[in-house]
């Protein structure tokens, strides 16, 4: 059995998105070629919509002028899901991980197959739920058919609130792309340019919302990577930016 597998973790700031995505697919090259572990990116973007594979246009609800007012940059890009925001205060997780590889050397039961893409969303909800309650909100749930993590309605009749989406890519050679994002402060107004997830019923919420005192970024980066560690087995190793060549 595989035991505590190194995961790079490299904490990148904001960064713009097209330089994020650009950096997921060099590093992803990298892992699938042996030429690196398994990474975690964690960072900021600025203000950012980006539709999945299953996007429609029609969720989109700002204009190219109010889009330019606001400096949001908007993405088509290759991962599962439909439209969601992106901006500073939300703390982004892109682990690119060799599930592939990881199956093959990890015979557990209860570790991800090759193919187990369902396996390794339930994973990434059960990552920010631990890390929710190591932040001081414990309670966070997964949704059943839904995808990302949830605060319980109080009342009968109400909605749970979304407060981290998932949407991933897994390449032909087993490697994953993409991920999640944890809003932490950020600002939420931004949401209403878009019916975020496709969901017309869902309100998202952040941890300011629901906190006296909101953790700061780098708390929750540790409080992500921490969860991380536990849930997929990993030894986390923070590197240097000079991997990164746009820093």
């Amino acid at each position: 059995m595989l035991d505590r597998l190194v995961c790079q973790v490299i904490r990148l700031g904001q960064v713009d998105y097209q330089q994020a995505w650009d950096l997921q697919n060099r590093l992803a090259d990298e892992i699938a070629n042996g030429q690196r572990p398994p990474t975690l990116l964690l960072l900021e973007h600025p203000h950012t919509f980006t539709f999945g594979r299953r996007g429609h246009i029609h969720n989109l609800l700002w204009d190219q002028d109010e889009l330019a007012r606001r400096q949001v940059k908007v993405f088509w890009v290759d991962r599962g899901g439909d439209v969601t925001y992106h901006g500073p205060g939300q703390l982004v997780g892109y682990p690119l991980l060799p599930l592939g590889i990881l199956e093959s050397l990890n015979r557990d039961a209860n570790q991800l197959s090759k193919v187990d893409y369902v396996g390794y969303l339930r994973k990434l909800e059960r990552v920010l739920i631990a890390a929710l309650a190591d932040l001081g909100l414990p309670g966070c749930q997964a949704r059943e058919g839904f995808t990302g993590v949830w605060i319980p309605a109080k009342d009968a009749g109400q909605a749970p609130a979304k407060i981290a989406s998932i949407g991933v890519k897994v390449d032909a050679r087993g490697v994953t792309r993409h991920g999640f994002a944890l809003n932490i402060q950020p600002d939420m107004s931004y949401w209403q340019g878009i019916i975020g997830c496709g969901l017309t019923q869902t309100t998202m919420c952040s941890l300011a919302d629901l906190l006296p005192e909101v953790p700061s970024m780098t708390a929750a980066e540790e409080a992500v990577a921490a969860a991380f560690s536990r849930q997929f087995g990993f030894c986390m190793d923070d590197e240097s930016l000079e991997c990164c060549n746009f820093v």
